[in-house]
């Protein structure tokens, strides 16, 4: 009896493994339904908006560079959400007696099944309809839509199985850090290349198109275009550079799945005692302060480089930080008040400082007996984040500064932004005493089921708390830009605004101490129900 074809069977658990996630829970199914609806209504719009710019000049320069940034994001978010597909792992079928061959055929055609190869789909069925001229085009847009997808899925598949030990381990999960930077950046670059498209038209593109057309995935969709204008021989290349990718990932993408189902990994190998070393101190603890101060200043710290959703959180507020003054500033519309931004987006870390250590909270509330106890707790925290958004602030501002040649106003965009930062450690104290919630270690949420209203209380009324207690600073600088002052009383600001900043920090340790030592048994509750 001969044994079933792979591909079926590969294609029928690849569905069973969609069907039974969304049977986990109804929240889970509720999400998937409304991102389906969400990615599938972009993708239609975005297939108009492709329709609609047929004839217009510069458009197949626009196309040729969306294709190439989706053969990017298929590369990319294996990397970033290593999660989000159970099949990406083959090292769960090395036990299975299964060919590299058949494996990849059954592996790349149930990679077809999902919302993201129809997207794909759309976005070049679109660039075809807009490139598109003569029979000949059409011909060549019906093998170059069907091509493209392939390598953009066989793309996504080789980096996934080549970088499968990391991303199936604790560090290579971190890499999912990566993608709020990513957005961040991404988000910025596109606002600005959107401007700079609207205000001189799409044939800005045609230089970096002309390179991008030769490259796998993009080159198919370029071919279209040259066969339009009659370069049959120009087309044939560009289709073959595609379809000679397509072989070289599937190559890869074999050799890569017979040596994880061959090879033997860490987890099957004994490392004798030759091999153990003591892991060398880093010496943080002797830069501290001595106490139970260096001691929590140490573990926020190591928090902060070890812990995949608290390193998340602040590279997303570093680079948001950076991008929003930096960007403004060098497309000439920005102000050297945006660098205040750098400070609020730090200063949001101290929002929930209980919430990070999740379970784990139960043995930093057996430490604290009084109110002593919590502020010495709370202060700590706050300068372990000083430590970093201090200098951070004053580079960014200084930074903005200079990109705007706006030397005047430094010092009391400093004074804000220290002011800034002093209100929201104080509003950031009190909200983390007086709405914790809990930080799901597992998965993308950020905030445990049923806690979401807490979440939201703690940081934007802490965010908007923050701001009313920063209104005698803002009116000050406000004032000072309207009389016209001098540099002395620019100087009086900054000096002013570090001041306040300290007095709120001060001041909102002081008055959530107390209430943290009374409502320890309620933080460590709300922290553990993750």
């Amino acid at each position: 009896m001969s044994a079933p074809a792979l591909t079926p069977v590969v294609v029928r658990l690849k569905l069973s493994l969609l069907r039974n996630g969304l049977r986990q829970s109804g929240g889970r199914r509720a999400a998937w339904i409304a991102s389906a609806v969400v990615a599938l209504l972009f993708a239609a719009l975005q297939l108009l908006g492709l329709v609609a710019l047929r004839g217009v000049g510069g458009a197949e320069s626009l196309v040729v560079l969306l294709v190439a940034v989706l053969a990017l994001g298929w590369a990319v978010m294996p990397l970033f959400f290593p999660g989000g597909d159970e099949t990406l792992d083959p090292t769960r079928l090395v036990m299975l007696p299964l060919r590299p061959r058949p494996l990849v055929r059954a592996l790349l055609t149930a990679s077809l099944v999902g919302i993201g190869p129809l997207f794909t789909v759309c976005l070049l069925v679109g660039s075809v309809i807009t490139v598109a001229r003569g029979a000949a085009a059409w011909a060549v847009g019906v093998v170059a839509v069907p091509l493209a997808l392939l390598v953009c899925v066989a793309l996504a598949r080789a980096v996934a199985a080549a970088n499968v030990r990391l991303l199936t381990s604790r560090k290579g999960r971190d890499l999912a850090v990566l993608s709020g930077l990513v957005v961040a950046i991404g988000a910025q670059v596109v606002n600005f290349g959107a401007q700079r498209l609207g205000s001189g038209g799409l044939e800005q593109l045609d230089p970096v198109a002309a390179v991008l057309r030769w490259l796998p995935g993009a080159s198919a969709i370029g071919a279209v275009h040259t066969a339009g204008e009659g370069a049959y021989g120009v087309a044939v290349a560009q289709l073959a550079v595609s379809a000679a990718a397509l072989v070289v990932l599937l190559a890869l993408w074999s050799r890569t799945l017979t040596r994880l189902m061959t090879a033997p990994d860490g987890s099957t190998l004994q490392t004798g005692d030759s091999a153990v070393r003591d892991r060398p101190s880093t010496g943080l603890a002797r830069l501290l302060p001595p106490g139970r101060t260096g001691t929590v200043m140490e573990r926020s710290l190591r928090y902060i480089w070890r812990d995949p959703k608290t390193k998340a959180a602040w590279v997303t507020s570093l680079a948001i930080g950076l991008i929003v003054p930096v960007f403004n500033a060098w497309q000439g519309t920005g102000s050297v008040y945006f660098a205040c931004f750098a400070a609020g987006m730090l200063g949001i870390q101290m929002y929930n400082q209980f919430g990070q250590d999740t379970s784990a909270f139960w043995m930093v509330a057996m430490t604290i007996s009084s109110a002593r106890d919590a502020y010495a707790e709370l202060r700590a925290r706050a300068l372990a984040l000083l430590l970093i958004t201090l200098p951070y602030a004053t580079l960014v501002t200084v930074l903005t500064t200079a990109m705007l040649d706006d030397w005047a106003r430094l010092p009391e965009a400093l004074g804000l932004s220290f002011a800034l930062l002093g209100a929201m450690l104080a509003t950031g104290a009190w909200t983390s005493t007086r709405f914790p919630y809990s930080v799901p270690q597992e998965g993308y949420k950020n905030v445990a089921p049923g806690q979401v209203g807490l979440a939201w209380i703690s940081i934007f009324g802490g965010m908007m708390a923050a701001a009313l207690l920063c209104l005698p600073v803002i009116a000050a600088t406000i004032g000072l830009n309207l009389s016209d002052a001098g540099q002395g009383l620019r100087l009086l600001l900054l000096l002013a605004g570090t001041a306040y900043g300290a007095l709120l920090t001060f001041g909102g340790l002081r008055l959530a101490a107390p209430r943290t030592a009374a409502r320890l048994p309620e933080i460590v509750t709300a922290v553990s129900k993750g």
